[in-house]
């Protein structure tokens, strides 16, 4: 595939057909901006590519998960902050700080990441023991890197309160640069991220899972109070589910979830990940945990990754926190048709691509962490 950087291993192969992203619409939220990778800003046009024959057929909506349409190529990667060397490499050149792996990014016709860090310099840190903030450069950092929308639903987005949120609002919108998870109301955390690629009307949601307890009231998003999507607030999530199944081919949930440095998933992953799926998501993949967690089909058809692991990270060293990488996936509708891990390896704050030996073994790591998941290598 073009763009690829590294060994990968390819599970199922399809073609895939050259050409730019659509134009997103723009969200109803006050949380997501509009852009995409042709430059358009607020206010930009729906994609105009799909057929008369498609729009009038109406959403696939509740139907089985079988490819339909064109086959679009969507690139995860992990948790993203700016303090450290990570910080550093932003302040040098914000263009270049995500890295070499940005290439990888680039070549997918949607590429969505977790951004971890509150984007102000004002605000109380809160009483925790580590607090992350960053300038409004790393949205520029992130666009650089081919990233199309992050979410800032995670227990960081809100590391210098209110005003810290309301700063992170502020700066991608400035920016127009779409952010789901956060908003100033519930209505607007939930909201999901849209765009339309190759005829593919595509809805992103951001939610979290893990919240400090003493932290968890302040930072829940609720009617007309600033905060974040809370994955705990199940039957609100599965509510905006629903309502992205109504008028999308695909549906995606990327969360913040899991136990740190546990690379298999938890009671909570594994009790929240078939509610989702059940309710109509196509895809639910997440991070938190700093290391990778394995991926594959569940029985349902639905593709789950429980943990990408860190990707702009400060981790340095050959642990597991600083194993990375790009999880790739084809998908046509509600059909995910291949997925195939790009594997890389932290060092000086950035994910950089393995070659040879080192990426075979990196790509069989990655494959070995399924066996603890209940998921499947190949489509049901």
């Amino acid at each position: 595939m073009a763009g690829l950087v590294g060994m990968v291993l390819v599970l199922t192969a399809c073609s895939l057909p050259d050409g730019d992203k659509d134009t997103p619409s723009p969200s109803a939220s006050a949380s997501a901006t509009v852009g995409s990778r042709s430059g358009s800003g607020p206010g930009g046009s729906a994609g105009s590519s799909a057929s008369p024959s498609r729009a009038a057929s109406g959403p696939v909506g509740d139907g089985p998960r079988r490819a339909t349409g064109q086959p679009v190529t969507i690139a995860f990667g992990g948790d993203i902050h700016f303090a450290g060397s990570p910080g550093q490499r932003l302040a040098a050149d914000p263009s270049t700080a995500v890295g070499p792996m940005s290439s990888t990014l680039s070549a997918a016709d949607l590429a969505i990441a977790n951004l971890e860090t509150a984007i102000t310099d004002r605000g109380t840190p809160a009483p925790k023991e580590f607090t992350f903030r960053a300038p409004a450069t790393a949205f520029d950092a992130v666009r650089s890197a081919g990233l199309d929308v992050v979410t800032m639903a995670n227990n960081h987005g809100m590391d210098y309160g209110e005003v810290g949120l309301r700063d992170s609002l502020a700066a991608a919108s400035a920016a127009h640069f779409p952010v789901i998870g956060i908003g100033l109301d519930d209505t607007g955390a939930f909201t999901p991220y849209r765009t339309t690629i190759k005829g593919q009307r595509i809805a992103v949601i951001g939610a979290t899972q893990v919240l400090d307890d003493e932290l968890a009231a302040a930072w829940t998003a609720g009617p007309g109070k600033p905060g974040l999507a809370s994955a705990k607030q199940v039957d609100k999530l599965v509510t905006a589910v629903r309502a992205a199944r109504s008028t999308a081919d695909t549906v995606i949930v990327f969360l913040h979830w899991g136990v740190e440095q546990q690379q298999c998933p938890a009671t909570p992953q594994r009790t929240l990940e078939p509610l989702l799926t059940a309710a109509g998501a196509d895809i639910v993949v997440g991070s938190h945990a700093h290391v990778l967690l394995g991926g594959g089909w569940a029985s349902d058809g639905a593709y789950v990754d429980y943990g990408l692991g860190n990707f702009v990270f400060y981790a340095s060293g050959s642990g597991h926190n600083t194993e990375s990488g790009v999880l790739r996936l084809t998908v046509a509708g509600r059909a995910v048709t291949g997925a195939d891990w790009v594997p890389a390896r932290i060092s000086g704050g950035a994910p950089r691509p393995l070659t040879g030996a080192a990426a075979t073994q990196a790509v069989a790591s990655w494959n070995a962490l399924r066996s603890c998941t209940g998921l499947s290598a190949t489509p049901p």
